[in-house]
């Protein structure tokens, strides 16, 4: 376990790195000793100096869900970060490329919910109840360690390189569709590069969101009423470029559309 001022001292750093859009030397490099549970303290650090900041949480991210993503990164369990008021985006948006590093896209559902849900032994049911609607969403992936060699004690550190979040398409509810059959074609500039299905997430993406509720409860945590939960995605990471237009036909859910500037 690190100390409590190499923790600081590390979500400092990435936060100055996401000020400065800038990447930081691999953290596991230079502490080989590093836990999983160091590396969510230091994301709570990153996220009370987002807060006190004038950062907003609106939401978090479920990563590595799929076994495609997890082959896509060498890493085998899933992790979480946070969302602020101002990584989301609507349909259509503009982004600015240079707001990120490292740029690439993921497909992923959004669970908005209703109820607050709490673990111990929260379940894709309870989930299901909780939940107000279902939309479609990209995220952008923005890494602010360097890639190489990254293991999941850097990709938590750095908020589960969540850089932004583009929702759109039709909001539905949970009973409306079978999220399970909830699918997508991922296209850049009129190109398609992925497609997939929902259920590559666990089974069903609920069951990421039941999988978020019980690993809070370990920090004495719940996740509250209003919160956007993103899934996890169902399609590798695309790299996009500057100048590129990303669009994601979610079918009978609609599409998704963003450009980067």
């Amino acid at each position: 376990m690190l100390e409590h001022s190499d923790i600081v001292e590390i979500a400092d750093e990435l936060a100055e790195a996401e000020r400065s859009r800038s990447m930081i030397p691999l953290l596991t490099a230079r502490h080989p000793e590093m836990t999983i549970d160091d590396s969510y303290a230091v994301q709570n650090v990153w996220k009370q100096r987002g807060i006190e900041a004038g950062r907003r949480l609106v939401g978090r991210k479920i990563g590595l869900t799929s076994k495609v993503m997890q082959q896509a990164t060498g890493i085998t369990e899933p992790d979480y970060g946070v969302i602020f008021d101002d990584m989301v985006y609507e349909n259509g948006s503009v982004i600015e490329f240079d707001r990120f590093s490292n740029v690439r896209i993921e497909v992923e559902l959004a669970f908005v919910l209703g109820e607050a849900l709490e673990g111990p032994g929260c379940t894709l049911f309870d989930v299901l109840r909780a939940t107000e609607y279902v939309v479609p969403a990209l995220e952008v992936l923005s890494s602010r360690i360097e890639m190489q060699g990254r293991t999941i004690v850097d990709t938590i550190s750095d908020n589960a390189a969540m850089g932004a979040m583009v929702t759109g398409g039709r909001p539905v509810a949970v009973d409306a569709v079978d999220l399970r059959w909830v699918s997508a074609l991922l296209y850049r500039n009129e190109t398609i590069e992925e497609s997939g299905v929902a259920a590559a997430v666990l089974n069903h993406p609920a069951s990421g969101v039941a999988w978020l509720a019980n690993k809070f409860a370990h920090h004495g945590d719940r996740l509250e009423a209003g919160e956007i939960i993103l899934a996890g995605s169902f399609t590798r990471p695309m790299w996009v470029e500057r100048g590129d237009t990303v669009h994601a036909d979610y079918g009978q859910l609609g599409a998704v559309t963003c450009r980067f500037a």
